[in-house]
């Protein structure tokens, strides 16, 4: 990513008030909580200010938020901190663009609102088997098309080796919940 991209997400991280996150399953899941384990270890690709991340671990995972913006990382260290789950989490500041830091396999992966194809093997070769990956992306279904939208069909596409749980497109947006073999 390049410095301005990281500049302007600290912009907009910074433009937003002080403590006004809360611990949250991005609403696309939310009908489908049930389907997140209550323990083991979850990756948060593009965490933002760890909404998705803190709930996670408020669940009983231990999590670690990857995020492009320091300002969000410290957002997210704040909430955790407030929500009294800061040992469950780790946040750090990742260029993504330079491909998923080294880890160990995970229980989840969640990959709010960022895009990159490029990372999709990387992603799902970070699943322990039976772990479950829950992405969410713009779309050009229903929306304009765009260098940061999937192309119909996108997700289930690269995820084919996965055991599709659920899956959606439209009004810009595509989604899917899947789990390792």
């Amino acid at each position: 990513m390049s410095e301005k991209d990281r500049i302007r997400w600290d912009a907009a991280y910074a433009g937003r008030g002080p403590g006004d996150e809360v611990p949250a399953l991005p609403q696309v899941f939310s009908g489908r909580a049930d389907l997140f384990p209550v323990a083991g270890s979850a990756l948060d690709i593009a965490c933002g200010t760890g909404r998705g991340a803190v709930w996670l671990a408020q669940r009983g995972l231990r999590v670690w938020g990857l995020d492009v913006s320091g300002v969000a990382i410290d957002r997210a260290n704040a909430l955790a901190e407030r929500c009294g789950i800061s040992d469950g989490c780790r946040f750090d500041v990742a260029d993504l663009d330079e491909g998923l830091p080294p880890g160990p396999p995970v229980d989840v992966v969640l990959c709010h609102r960022f895009r990159d194809p490029g990372l999709y093997p990387a992603l799902a070769a970070r699943l322990r088997p039976g772990g479950l990956l829950a992405i969410c992306v713009l779309s050009e279904v229903g929306a304009e098309a765009g260098r940061f939208r999937a192309a119909a069909g996108e997700l289930e596409a690269a995820f084919v080796e996965l055991d599709l749980m659920a899956s959606g497109e439209g009004e810009g947006e595509a989604w899917l919940l899947a789990r390792a073999r």
